[in-house]
């Protein structure tokens, strides 16, 4: 390795480290995470151009300003039609707004009717299961609306919609419809020996993710008793935002966007350099960094059909797990923390334990038995 690798890999180290550490620690940070981590993606992509790795081109080209001006606008072509995540997160907003008093009666008669101990853990199962078909955005934006109108206090709607990000983001890797990183791995698996095809994530991850579902629900209502015992019941108000607010929260969505390609992009040479070469094991607990990065370019990197099915189910697993335990790892942690205003620090102290608890439930699971000799 050159002295100019070694450069570029330690300068990517520590833009690392200051992504994962400072929206913790600085006020202003945390309030414009966005802005910062666009800045920090901007220099990542910049500090990737020096890196020399065989066969591959780093940093900045057209492909990845055209693919950041756009992906956020084009995730999915229905009719014709590209829809993207700041479309739908835009127009759910206004139809949120036009019909207003409909949805606040509906909602208000739900909740009297449906007890809330029924609410919290049906919301985060049904919406995990349904969010492979309907997609883990518009999952995510169902679920903010309503976290948001329930008569809770501030602390029980952070842990429902942390929980629920978590369920949404394993759901949704059940199939290519979910989110980009199962689509990715359908992709890059489609040819031989795998020949997936639609089918191929629900038939190799959904004895581990559907379980997982419902055990998230069960988690949302045992934090939710304990957070909510004592609380006075609050009114039920779906909140009327101002036009004003629903297209600056398009734009910060896709600003975040931009900067998780960035990011991602920029993170390449230490991707392919070191982490592609990990064993599976390994590679399971180094995903980890997806609390942070992108997923879908760590899948894209990672994932060939020369792993074994046990290391693609390891690595898959890795990623899509810790994707839930900060606001950067998923798209549906993004749109429900901008929506509630939910900070790093708290999303962190309510995902961070989920997190780490489902990586170790699933090492048992996936790893242990074929090191003892059992697979």
């Amino acid at each position: 390795m050159g002295q100019v690798d070694v450069f570029v890999n330690t300068g990517l180290l520590i833009i690392f480290i200051l992504v994962l550490v400072l929206p913790f620690r600085v006020k202003i940070i945390e309030r414009n995470l966005e802005l910062f981590l666009f800045l920090c993606g901007t220099a990542a992509l910049t500090l990737s151009g020096f890196a020399a790795i065989p066969g591959e081109t780093t940093g900045w080209s057209a492909r990845i300003v055209l693919e950041s001006l756009t992906i956020p606008l084009n995730i999915a072509t229905i009719a014709g039609i590209p829809v993207g995540i700041v479309q739908i997160v835009l127009i759910v907003g206004i139809v949120i707004y036009l019909f207003h008093p409909q949805l606040q009666d509906a909602f208000t008669r739900l909740i009297e009717t449906v007890p809330l101990t029924v609410i919290v853990p049906s919301v985060i199962i049904i919406l995990g299961l349904v969010s492979s078909i309907i997609s883990a955005i518009l999952a995510a934006i169902v679920l903010v609306e309503i976290v948001n109108a329930l008569p809770v206090g501030r602390r029980s709607k952070i842990e429902l919609a942390v929980v629920a990000c978590f369920s949404i983001g394993l759901g949704a890797g059940l199939t290519p419809f979910g989110e980009p990183l199962s689509t990715i791995v359908v992709s890059k698996l489609s040819g031989e020996p795998y020949h997936a095809g639609f089918g191929f994530l629900l038939q190799n991850l959904g004895l581990y993710i559907v379980p997982s579902v419902f055990g998230l629900g069960i988690v949302g209502l045992v934090l939710f008793r304990r957070s909510h015992t004592g609380d006075t019941l609050l009114e039920c108000i779906i909140e009327r935002e101002k036009l004003a607010d629903i297209v600056v929260r398009a734009g910060k969505v896709y600003l975040f966007i931009m900067a998780l390609i960035f990011l991602g992009e920029g993170f390449r040479p230490l991707i392919l350099g070191y982490i592609a070469m990990i064993p599976g094991a390994g590679l399971y607990w180094i995903n980890i960094i997806s609390a942070v990065l992108d997923n879908a370019t760590l899948a894209a990197a990672e994932i060939s059909p020369a792993l074994s099915l046990q290391q693609i189910v390891g690595a898959l697993m890795g990623l899509i797990i810790a994707g839930g335990m900060l606001i950067p790892g998923n798209i549906p942690n993004i749109i429900a923390a901008g929506k509630l205003e939910i900070t790093s620090a708290e999303w962190a102290r309510t995902g961070i334990p989920i997190g780490l608890a489902l990586m170790v439930l699933f090492f048992g699971i996936l790893f242990v038995p074929p090191i003892l000799g059992f697979a």
